[in-house]
């Protein structure tokens, strides 16, 4: 398919450009007006979040549509902008300048032909300054945590630059404050088996006068913080197991010492280890049954979740 055709193709739906920020006036401009140079039919909306610079002033300068969102954390932005904003297409991106807005209209293409949910650009970096070492160490490190619980079917699962369909937005429960949310994206599409997607785009350092607002260990933490309380929410079962082993080896540990005095002299001298090493197995039970009810209940909330998802029309055409 043409570029030309391309372009005539996605006239046919309402394409909504999502660009959250926090003090980014010497970039939001560049990002507005390259989207509006190669996706002239779109609506780009720049939600503020408390910015004590020209950010705004930027944006509507560059004719762009602005709102606010006054809790701070780009996951409360993106949570605003989804339940006010109304498309067929929506195409969430940071407005920091490091993506590349080229292939946009092969994402908004590809996510309209395929009819699917989401596509995540993959982060491709054009220089070794585009990703810090610590970034690129914990995206890996992310990635492959939520890959072997959830499902290995992104490489990046920590990208900014992502397009959905209107019943993904419609659907998402958008719990994240922060920047854990693009982790929530994406075990949202896992656990709900969406239709999904994942082409590489080229990924540029920040320009000069830009600074990121991510902190390597902080968010990290946050994140992987999220990842296991998501872990506890969409799969209990295993959450308990493990819970349930670690239990079980700490009882082992202290009761093996304990048995053996008991077959060699008949006495069980450390009574206190003893029920320490009770009540630690005893845990073990709990936990294995905290998780098999809970299993349950989640597959109930998730049964809820798709029929929710299937509620919503794929676009508004």
């Amino acid at each position: 398919m043409t570029e030309k055709s391309q372009l005539k193709r996605c006239k046919d739906f309402k394409i909504a450009i999502l660009i959250p920020c926090f003090n980014e006036q010497n970039t939001i401009g560049l990002v507005v007006e390259g989207f509006r140079e190669v996706l002239p039919s779109a609506h780009i909306y720049v939600y503020d979040n408390n910015s004590t610079d020209g950010t705004m002033n930027v944006a509507q300068q560059a004719g762009a549509t602005v709102g606010s969102e006054k809790l701070q954390g780009k996951g409360n932005v993106v949570r605003r902008m989804f339940a006010d904003i109304e498309a067929d297409v929506y195409l969430l991106v940071d407005g920091d300048d490091t993506y590349s807005t080229k292939n946009c209209v092969e994402l908004v293409d590809k996510l309209v032909e395929e009819d699917l949910d989401m596509i995540n650009a993959a982060r491709v970096p054009s220089s070794e300054a585009a990703f810090r070492p610590n970034h690129k160490a914990g995206n890996v490190l992310l990635t492959r945590i939520v890959g072997a619980i959830f499902g290995r079917r992104f490489k990046d699962v920590l990208s900014g630059y992502r397009v959905f369909s209107r019943r993904f937005v419609k659907s998402f429960p958008a719990i994240s404050s922060g920047f854990e949310i693009e982790t929530e994206l994406t075990i949202h599409a896992l656990e709900l088996r969406m239709p999904v997607a994942e082409i590489d785009t080229p990924y540029k350092e920040r320009p000069l006068g830009s600074v990121s607002k991510l902190n390597t260990y902080k968010d990290g933490f946050k994140i992987l913080k999220t990842i296991l309380v998501l872990t506890k929410e969409e799969r209990p079962l295993q959450f308990f197991l493990v819970l349930s082993a670690l239990f079980s080896l700490a009882s082992l540990f202290l009761m093996v010492p304990i048995f053996m005095t008991y077959l060699d002299t008949g006495l069980v001298p450390r009574f206190p280890t003893a029920i320490l090493a009770s009540s630690l197995m005893v845990l073990a039970f709990l936990s294995v049954a905290c998780g098999l009810i809970l299993d349950t209940v989640t597959t109930g909330r998730r049964e809820m979740k798709r029929m929710l998802y299937l509620s919503i029309p794929l676009h508004r055409q």
